[in-house]
C-alpha cells in the first residue's frame, strides 16, 4: 500500500512520492531526528514475506555500503520498523538523465560531462565487483549543478572472483537459490530496452 504525505515510518516523515519501480516505491522524507530530507525506499508488502527478495534488498544495502563514490547515490541505513522494511539514502535534488533527454538534445560538452561522471561511478563499482545491472536514464540523476548520480542497485551483482566477494554465510553472493552471478537461473533481470 503507498504511503501518503505526512505518514510516518519509523524516525521519518512522508513528504512527498519520489516514484516506483519492481523493486520498491520511493518517497522523499524528512529524518526527524537528524532534520534532514531522505529518500526512503520501500520493499513493498507483497515481497515482504518473500526470503529471496528481503535477500535481494538487503543485498542491495550492503552493495551501496560498499562504494563511496561521489557520483553514486549514498546509503544512510537499512531499516526495519512494525513490518516494513526500507532504505534510507541521500536525496538526490535534480532530474533524471531520462527526463534531461526528453526536453531536448544535449550539448556535446554537456553530454560528455555526463558521460565521463557515469563511467567514473562505473569504474568505481565495477572496482569492488559490483555490476548494476540496470544502467539506464531513469537510473541516472543530475543535480541542478551538473553532477551526475547513478541510483537503483536493485538488480546488481557482485562478481564471485571480485575483491569485494564474500561467499561465507550471509555474504554478499551467499544463497541457496541464486548462483554466484546474483541471479537465479535461467533468470533474466533489467530493463529490456537496456539490454
Amino acid at each position: 500500500m503507498p504511503l501518503t504525505t505526512g505518514s510516518r515510518i519509523g524516525l521519518y516523515e512522508v513528504t512527498s512520492p519520489l516514484g516506483a519501480g519492481g523493486m520498491g516505491e520511493v518517497y522523499r522524507a524528512r529524518d526527524t531526528r537528524l532534520g534532514r530530507d531522505v529518500a526512503v525506499k520501500i520493499l513493498p508488502e507483497a515481497f515482504a514475506a518473500d526470503p529471496d527478495r528481503v535477500a535481494r534488498f538487503q543485498r542491495e544495502a550492503q552493495l551501496l555500503a560498499a562504494l563511496n563514490h561521489p557520483n553514486i547515490a549514498a546509503i544512510y541505513g537499512l531499516e526495519h520498523a512494525d513490518a516494513t522494511r526500507f532504505l534510507v539514502m541521500e536525496l538526490v535534488e535534480g532530474e533524471s538523465l531520462a527526463h534531461r533527454i526528453a526536453r531536448g538534445r544535449l550539448t556535446t560538452p554537456d553530454a560528455l560531462a555526463i558521460a565521463r561522471q557515469i563511467v567514473d561511478a562505473l569504474e568505481a563499482a565495477h572496482e569492488k565487483g559490483i555490476v548494476h545491472r540496470d544502467l539506464k536514464p531513469a537510473n541516472i540523476m543530475v543535480t541542478h549543478e551538473g553532477q551526475v548520480k547513478l541510483l537503483d542497485f536493485g538488480l546488481a551483482k557482485i562478481r564471485p572472483d571480485s575483491p569485494g566477494d564474500s561467499t561465507g554465510p550471509g555474504g554478499l553472493t551467499h544463497s541457496p537459490t541464486l548462483t554466484f552471478a546474483g541471479t537465479q537461473a535461467g533468470v533474466i533481470l533489467g530493463t529490456a530496452a537496456y539490454m
